[in-house]
């Protein structure tokens, strides 16, 4: 087991991946340097600028040329620095690479990871604070990973780089620092959820950093005679139906956390589907719909926090139960 960071993981992993297979290729801003969060340290040294490719600000351009590297045989892994500039590439995303596949009936194939931090990124505002993940998981044709661990971060991208069919990726902007230990040669399947605390009162399901707070909340419920069990789904599409609806129907009660837009978000899939096959009750906590403010208390407004994944989970717990 070797200790390392979020962003060392993913550059670890990546490494490990580029010298096994000349075809994987990484292009984006910045690469040279290390990337924003330091996820490409060290890689164009190794692996020379024609593998680790600056490009120009046009992230259309970016995702345009990387779509016909995969079409040509190449395995390009795609930085948008964040999910937000993505928004300019959904074309070449949503309309080519998801797509190509079904409509030349598997002549061709998009082997593509596209890399787009999400998340709240402090003091960043609107345009840089987003959780997309819905959008994505609503195209067929992708795949949706979000690691939430730096262990996850490693498996997950090993994954994703070697599935084959275009992948997005998105790591939380503020997870590159978190640290834990990584098993080398370590693959995280797709579509696998981890259960991080077993419980027996109540089922928590999140992903990436919200994984944190419902941790804490589970703790939190502990004290107060509530058993929580807490579940990682570590990819929403395909996410890990078996898992999710076996907990929710064992425990009767279902709350889905996401720092995402509550309205429209993910959650509300999962919550269903429980629902529907369990007959659970069910809870969903995710962010108000309003943009993510500059300053610390308009930003706090659109943080999912720990009380308030308690107090969902206590409003489902059976009458005369629980305090």
């Amino acid at each position: 087991m070797a200790l390392m960071s979020y962003s060392q993981a993913a550059a670890t992993a990546l490494a490990e991946a580029m010298r096994a297979d000349r075809n994987v290729v990484a292009l984006g801003e910045d690469l040279g340097r290390g990337g924003i969060f330091a996820q490409y340290r060290g890689l164009q040294q190794e692996f020379g600028a024609d593998r680790v490719i600056d490009t120009p600000i046009s992230e259309s351009t970016i995702m345009g040329a990387a779509v016909g590297m995969a079409l040509a045989g190449l395995r390009p892994v795609v930085e948008m620095r964040v999910v937000d500039f993505a928004l300019c590439a959904i074309d070449e995303l949503v309309n080519q690479a998801a797509k190509n596949r079904y409509m030349f009936g598997g002549q061709g194939r998009v082997p593509l990871v596209v890399r787009m931090p999400i998340g709240l990124w402090t003091a960043s505002a609107a345009q840089h604070s987003q959780s997309l993940e819905a959008w994505f998981a609503h195209i067929p044709g992708l795949t949706v990973v979000v690691p939430s661990a730096p262990a996850d971060n490693y498996g997950l991208l090993h994954s994703a780089l070697e599935s084959g069919d275009p992948v997005v990726y998105l790591e939380h902007k503020e997870l590159w620092g978190d640290e834990g230990e990584v098993e080398p040669g370590l693959r995280v399947p797709l579509g696998s959820a981890r259960v991080l605390r077993a419980g027996s009162d109540v089922t928590l399901v999140s992903w990436s950093k919200a994984v944190r707070t419902c941790v804490d909340a589970a703790s939190e419920l502990a004290s107060a005679g509530v058993s929580a069990e807490v579940i990682d789904l570590r990819t929403i599409w395909p996410w890990d139906r078996a898992t999710v609806l076996g907990s929710a129907a064992r425990t009767g009660a279902l709350v889905v956390v996401h720092e995402a837009v509550q309205v429209g978000g993910f959650g509300a899939e999962i919550a269903a589907s429980a629902a529907e096959e369990t007959g659970c009750r069910v809870k969903r906590v995710g962010a108000p719909r309003i943009p993510s403010g500059y300053s610390k208390p308009l930003e706090d407004e659109s943080r999912v926090t720990v009380a308030q994944v308690v107090a969902a989970a206590r409003s489902l717990a059976a009458p005369g139960v629980h305090p």
